[in-house]
C-alpha cells in the first residue's frame, strides 16, 4: 500500500465542544501546522472530539437506573446510573465481573463499558459526566470528509477512531470506528501470493491499519493529538465504510 508514509499530529486543536465545526478546526488545524491539504491525505479523528463536537455527552446524576442496571450495578460495584447509560448503548452484556463490564454496543463492537469514556469530558464544575461514542461513526466520518473536500476541492479519507482492548490479547490498540473516501476492508481473496497460490480467506482490516499507525503520534492520556494526518498511502480496492470491519455473527466461532 504504501513504500514510505509521513505520519503527523496536527498541531492546534482546541477544546472541542458541541456544536463546533470539525471542518473548521481540521483546516485550522492543517494552517497551524504548515500544510495544506492534499490529494489522497488519510486524516484520523479521535472519536472523543467526534462525539464532543456530536453533543454525545450525559450528565449522569440526571439518569434514571432501571431494576436491571441496579441490580447489574450491584454485581460489578458501579454506580447504577452509570450503568444504565452502559445498558442504553448495549444490545447485550457479554461478561461482567467486579469493575469490568464487556458489552456488545448496538453497533457491534464488543468492548469495556460500551465505550463510555469518563476523561476529559466536561466542565469541571462537581458534575459527573461520560461521553458516549458517535451515533454512526461512518456517517461522521463521511460529514467531515465532505466538507473538507466541499473546501479544499482534493480527495480526502477520514477515519474516526478509538482505542480497544482485544481478546487474547493485552494492551489497547488504534482500531477504526468509522471510515470514508477508502476500503476499510480490503478483500484479498482470489489475488495470487508470492508464488502464485490463490488466496482464500485472506483479509486486510485496511482502516484498522491505518488507526493503529496513527495512534502512535496520537497517543493514549494527554497528549492532546486527536488529528494526525497520514501521508503516502495508495489503494485501489472500492470505498467501504468501518462497519464491514465488524465479524456477523454466524462467522463468530466464539459467540
Amino acid at each position: 500500500m504504501a513504500n514510505q508514509l509521513t505520519i503527523i499530529g496536527l498541531k492546534g486543536v482546541p477544546m472541542v465542544q458541541p456544536g463546533d465545526d470539525l471542518t473548521a478546526i481540521t483546516l485550522a488545524t492543517y494552517a497551524e501546522s504548515g500544510l495544506a491539504p492534499e490529494d489522497g491525505d488519510v486524516l484520523v479523528v479521535a472519536q472523543k472530539i467526534v462525539s464532543k463536537a456530536e453533543g454525545r455527552i450525559v450528565a449522569v446524576p440526571a439518569v434514571e437506573p432501571s431494576p436491571e442496571a441496579v441490580a447489574l450495578a450491584a454485581e460489578v460495584d458501579k454506580d447504577p446510573r452509570l450503568v444504565e447509560v452502559i445498558l442504553s448503548q448495549s444490545r447485550r452484556i457479554v461478561r461482567h465481573r467486579r469493575n469490568l463490564v464487556i458489552a456488545e454496543h448496538r453497533r457491534g463492537w464488543v468492548m469495556a463499558n460500551a465505550g463510555i469514556d469518563h476523561s476529559n469530558v466536561g466542565p469541571d464544575d462537581g458534575i459527573e459526566r461520560v461521553l458516549l461514542l458517535p451515533v454512526d461513526p461512518d456517517a461522521s466520518a463521511e460529514a467531515l470528509r465532505q466538507g473538507l473536500m466541499d473546501t479544499t476541492g482534493k480527495r480526502i479519507a477520514v477515519i474516526v477512531s478509538d482505542s480497544f482492548g482485544r481478546p487474547f490479547r493485552c494492551g489497547t490498540c488504534g482500531i477504526a470506528l468509522g471510515a470514508a473516501g477508502l476500503p476499510a476492508l480490503i478483500d484479498w481473496r482470489g489475488h495470487p501470493d508470492l508464488f502464485g497460490r490463490k488466496l482464500e480467506v485472506t483479509e486486510t482490516g485496511f482502516a484498522d491499519e491505518i488507526a493503529a499507525a496513527a495512534s502512535l503520534v496520537q497517543g493514549q492520556a494527554d497528549e492532546a493529538t486527536p488529528i494526525v494526518l497520514v501521508r503516502g498511502l495508495s489503494w485501489s480496492a472500492p470505498d467501504k465504510p468501518a462497519a464491514a470491519l465488524i465479524r456477523l455473527p454466524e462467522h463468530d466461532l466464539f459467540r
